[in-house]
């Protein structure tokens, strides 16, 4: 009789342990190369489906995120443009062979967009500031707001995936300053709605660029860098030897399977993820 009570503990215990496991949410922000200009001709045959990851998608005023979540499929809202898919589908694929289970992804992305509002071509007059007019970080974070009354109870935000810069070419001696000010609004902004302090800690997981790239500063990397070595919480994948498209701008079909896979690397190295 004894044994059996103690089995039956240790089964409550897993079952209760098993309930009250998180429901990851993942954040992801940034330009053209996080919104994804792979063709979508060029997606394997092993990205074209997932049964857990369910996504909210904004793109600026290409399409406006209204809280709620359906399951992700590889797809861009520029329009007259060839279907098309980024790094961040091989990221969830993984999560979804690691998790086994549904996961969140709010994703708020538009090419061409800088965070310094001196970048005049900044695409529509959109800006990762949040002072500016027309502001994707605004937008970001109304998103943000809007689901999470649509989240499990018991959600969890593991990070935010960022890729964004070349933009901002123009203005890399401030890119340091300026990015800082984006995650530090992020972070405190999260803390505000979700009443949790450790969010001043989201770990940010940034990419950098290929070596080839027309748009690429040295300057935006080494401040991507510089980050990385004052924030304990800030990780940088290093992106300098991905392959591009023709445009020399956006990561070819190899770049970008490659690239989504040392941004999951990384989180579960740092244990970002488990």
């Amino acid at each position: 009789m004894r044994i059996l009570t103690i089995l039956l503990c240790i089964l409550c215990c897993g079952y209760s342990a098993s309930a009250k496991k998180k429901v990851p949410v993942i954040l992801v922000a940034g330009q053209s190369n996080a919104d994804g200009r792979v063709p979508i001709a060029d997606l394997p045959e092993e990205l074209k489906t997932y049964r857990y990851c369910q996504w909210s998608y904004g793109s600026g005023n290409y399409e406006t995120a209204d809280g709620s979540f359906s399951l992700f499929s590889p797809r861009v809202a520029k329009p007259k443009m060839e279907a098309s898919w980024g790094f961040d589908a091989v990221v969830y694929k993984k999560l979804e062979k690691l998790w086994k289970r549904p996961f969140y992804v709010i994703k708020q992305t538009m090419g061409g967009t800088a965070i310094d509002t001196s970048c005049k071509q900044s695409t529509n007059g959109w800006f990762w500031s949040y002072d500016a007019e027309k502001s994707l970080l605004k937008a970001f974070e109304q998103q943000i707001d809007d689901c999470l009354p649509n989240l499990p109870k018991n959600y969890d935000i593991e990070c935010l995936i960022w890729h964004q810069g070349e933009s901002d070419k123009k203005a890399a001696d401030r890119y340091y300053d300026n990015l800082k000010a984006v995650i530090q609004h992020i972070r405190e902004h999260l803390v505000q709605v979700t009443g949790k302090k450790k969010y001043r800690k989201l770990p940010i997981v940034c990419g950098t660029f290929s070596k080839d790239s027309r748009q690429g500063s040295q300057q935006v990397t080494d401040a991507l860098y510089r980050l990385a070595s004052e924030d304990k919480h800030f990780y940088v994948v290093d992106a300098s030897d991905l392959p591009l498209l023709s445009d020399r701008l956006h990561f070819n079909a190899q770049g970008a399977q490659t690239l989504g896979q040392r941004v999951y690397d990384i989180m579960m190295e740092k244990k970002i993820i488990r």
